[in-house]
């Protein structure tokens, strides 16, 4: 069974940082494709960052360009996504994906 835990999400300031974690168990690391969503309310669900595999890239939404990083562990798991610069706009629940599985996701809330 492939299971995905988001870890990390929490209150902070304009400004601050925090660091998400996604564990994923049930696949081999050479073979998933991993990426960070995220949900703001009222609002679709939308890509922030993703790994390419075939070149061991990372690609980002422009919203996190410049102020998120997606990186990992030794052997791709877990993987982070690190959130800098915060605004309000930011505040939603960030979701990692593995090969179409879905983790629980982690409520990221900025207040100003």
């Amino acid at each position: 069974e492939v299971l995905l835990v988001e870890s990390g999400g929490g209150l902070v300031q304009v400004g601050g940082s925090l660091k998400l974690d996604c564990a994923v168990s049930g696949l081999t690391f050479e073979d998933y494709a991993v990426a960070w969503f995220r949900q703001a309310p009222g609002k679709e669900r939308e890509m922030v960052s993703c790994f390419d595999s075939l070149d061991s890239s990372v690609d980002y939404a422009d919203a996190a360009k410049g102020r998120f990083t997606m990186f990992d562990d030794r052997d791709k798991n877990p993987w982070h996504l690190a959130l800098n610069s915060l605004t309000p706009e930011d505040t939603a629940i960030y979701y990692c994906n593995a090969n179409g599985v879905w983790g629980q996701g982690t409520q990221v809330t900025v207040s100003p």
